[in-house]
């Protein structure tokens, strides 16, 4: 039996080792608590040491260069790289960013890793490409798919990972690390890793935003195309190299839409802007890899050639790029046609800087929009002299709209069938003063380009229709004298102009089926939709419509017949082509022929001679107006002859008095000359207006 002492001795040491294994247990929880502590500082100081780095960087592949050494560093790993992907994102190439390869043993893996390049699910930095996620592996020395083993083995490399920089869910690098030591997969450390991965990728995004918006700030958010400030920089390269090597040369296109305001007017900036898409895709596809295309905005787009022979390279591109438009844009459905003005400068125009040629390019553009549209120009020095008389001319020409110095002409247009006047048509002047007389071709391209036409061209049709109210009321006659009045382009392209129409109609009081609206061909072709909509629009009004200048443009004869039309004005470079023999007559037989088959009747421009008469007549022609007849004269003038006329019909066969400048005088001169004309049957042989 034990004494009670040693019960009481036992007692005391069961005591003391209860305290010494709680004082063991509870320091090895201390110091647990200490090495966690110093592992999650250490993973703070590394998280930190990377974002510092990162923040510091100024391109991703600094940043990357930098996490790389950091890691290294923190994990006593010896070797790191890093990987990007290519332009497809499914392979990844390697790089010069490396830590660790500088110790001679590693050199041979080095150098064979520049020989790899891993596709998706290929090697470890495949594997990871893949998966988006870090990857382990604990012996290269056993790993069938580590693909670079045998370097990896003679550098004395036995484990390796791999962990993805995410932006998003895309990987945008991949960083691969080595050590000397068999090491187990350490979920903390794969951890840490990720966070690194994605502070990395925060680097890139950043990158990628100011990328973004560098190269949002210097190009077109429609085309995607060169904007005005990159091209300008561009063209500034351009001429600093021309003028430390004259050798050197370049030119400069200014391109601009013709009538592109008709399909924002007519269809909506929806369409618009798909035909500038389209436009800018084709127009792309005729340059060289090193020219720039740029569209400056709305329908304006430059291109610089840099390096040609001479300015026949201009031309070259030129015609291309007008080429490139013949065939018709579909927008929704709908054949839309586009033309372009373009104009050229070259490095050796003159022009001292970005600006000046710029300017040089845009004045040889107005001059191909003024000679018709369609076509290029080369710039010359006489364009700046006109271009400052143009802009002249713009501020006159509102003065005088303000002071009502223009006026409106009108020359007969005469049956052939008969010799009866049926009609006129309404032509503008600029009365400048009591002895100048400003024709159309000096003024209506400015109202074109600056919008004044839509203000004048509903004031001649006001003005007409108010004037043929008089003398139809003066000189009442059935069928009543018409009105012809040539509509713009611009004015066709507004939104209402069947409806402004329609108001002075109304506030005239005229007769609609007396007033006959002219467009031109091209005009009606550029949007045949648009067109067929407001032809239909204007025949419910009961106004009638003529193709003017017919023959010059690229009708369709399916479009013509499913346009509401009454008329075919052919024009007067046909007519004078009856001087010339066959041709002139086979080609007008043959609109004469189109025309029948249409139902719509055929008036002859351009007539001045009495062959061109006869000939008329001999193809069963319709209707002619021309010099034959008469000058477009003021009013005055044909209220004289419709009250010398009075209910006899007029019969054309002589040349008529001249007109000249109309006065008062001209008026007396037409009722003298009606009468001196009479035959003896009692019929005029012409109709001096």
């Amino acid at each position: 039996m034990r004494s009670p002492e040693q019960t009481r001795i036992e007692e005391l040491e069961r005591s003391v080792e209860r305290e010494r294994q709680g004082r063991l247990a509870a320091e090895a929880i201390a110091e647990q608590g200490v090495r966690e502590l110093y592992d999650k500082q250490q993973q703070l100081r590394l998280l930190e040491a990377v974002a510092d780095a990162a923040n510091q960087s100024s391109t991703v592949e600094a940043a990357l260069q930098a996490g790389v050494r950091t890691v290294c560093e923190y994990t006593d790993w010896q070797i790191g790289h890093a990987f990007l992907p290519d332009a497809t994102g499914r392979r990844l190439r390697p790089t010069s960013i490396w830590y660790g390869v500088e110790e001679g043993r590693f050199g041979e893996f080095y150098e064979s890793t520049g020989d790899f390049g891993f596709a998706v699910g290929h090697g470890l930095p495949g594997r990871v490409l893949a998966s988006a996620t870090a990857a382990w592996v604990t012996d290269l020395t056993v790993d069938t798919t580590f693909t670079r083993a045998e370097q990896a083995r003679f550098a004395g490399l036995r484990s390796a990972v791999a962990f993805p920089v995410l932006v998003g869910s895309e990987v945008t690098a991949v960083l691969e690390f080595f050590s000397d030591q068999v090491l187990e997969p350490d979920e903390t450390l794969l951890r840490l890793l990720a966070k690194i991965g994605a502070q990395l990728g925060r680097v890139a995004e950043r990158e990628r935003a100011r990328d973004r918006l560098l190269h949002d700030a210097l190009h077109d958010p429609l085309t995607g195309l060169p904007n005005r400030a990159l091209f300008s920089d561009r063209l500034a390269h351009a001429v600093t190299r021309t003028e430390r090597d004259a050798r050197t040369s370049f030119a400069v296109l200014f391109l601009d839409l013709d009538r592109f305001k008709l399909f924002n007017d007519s269809l909506g900036h929806p369409v618009g802007d798909a035909v500038i898409i389209e436009v800018a895709r084709r127009w792309a596809a005729c340059l060289r890899a090193g020219d720039t295309l740029a569209r400056l905005g709305g329908d304006e787009f430059t291109v610089l050639l840099d390096g040609i022979v001479d300015v026949n390279d201009a031309v070259r591109a030129a015609v291309r790029m007008m080429d490139a438009l013949a065939d018709p844009i579909v927008v929704d459905g709908q054949d839309l046609f586009a033309s372009a003005s373009i104009g050229i400068a070259t490095s050796s125009t003159g022009g001292e800087s970005t600006d000046d040629i710029l300017r040089q390019a845009d004045l040889a553009m107005y001059r191909a929009k003024v000679l018709g549209k369609g076509r290029y120009e080369i710039y010359d020095p006489v364009m700046h002299e006109h271009a400052v008389g143009r802009f002249s001319l713009e501020s006159r020409m509102r003065q005088a709209l303000q002071e009502e110095e223009f006026v409106v002409h009108y020359q007969p247009i005469v049956s052939l069938h008969d010799g009866a006047m049926v009609g006129v048509e309404a032509l503008v002047r600029w009365q400048k003063s009591p002895t100048e007389l400003v024709y159309p071709d000096d003024f209506i391209p400015v109202a074109e380009e600056t919008g004044l036409i839509v203000f004048l061209g509903m004031w001649v049709l006001r003005e007409a229709c108010e004037t043929m109210v008089r003398w139809h009321q003066q000189f009442p006659q059935e069928p009543p004298l018409t009105v012809a009045v040539n509509v713009s382009a611009r004015q066709f392209a507004q939104f209402d102009f069947a409806e402004q129409v329609g108001r002075v109609l109304a506030e005239t009081g005229i007769r609609p089926e007396t007033v006959k609206l002219e467009i031109t061909e091209s005009v009606s072709m550029t949007n045949t939709e648009h067109t067929k909509e407001v032809l239909t629009q204007l025949e419910r009004l009961g106004v009638f419509v003529s193709i003017d200048d017919f023959g010059t443009g690229y009708s369709s004869l399916a479009y013509l017949h499913s346009f509401p039309m009454d008329t075919l004005k052919i024009d007067r470079s046909f007519v004078a082509q009856l001087d010339r023999g066959d041709t002139g007559r086979q080609i007008i037989a043959t609109i004469m022929n189109l025309a029948r088959d249409l139902g719509i009747r055929v008036i002859a421009e351009g007539t001045e001679t009495s062959q061109h008469v006869e000939e008329l007549k001999s193809l069963g022609c319709d209707f002619a107006q021309g010099y034959f007849f008469s000058r477009p004269v003021e009013s005055a003038a044909v209220t004289s002859l419709l009250e010398l006329r009075g209910d006899r019909p007029q019969e054309l066969e002589a040349p008529p008095v001249p007109t000249g400048t109309v006065a008062a005088a001209v008026a007396a001169a037409a009722v003298v000359a009606v009468a001196a004309a009479v035959a003896p049957d009692g019929e005029p042989d012409a109709l001096p207006v």
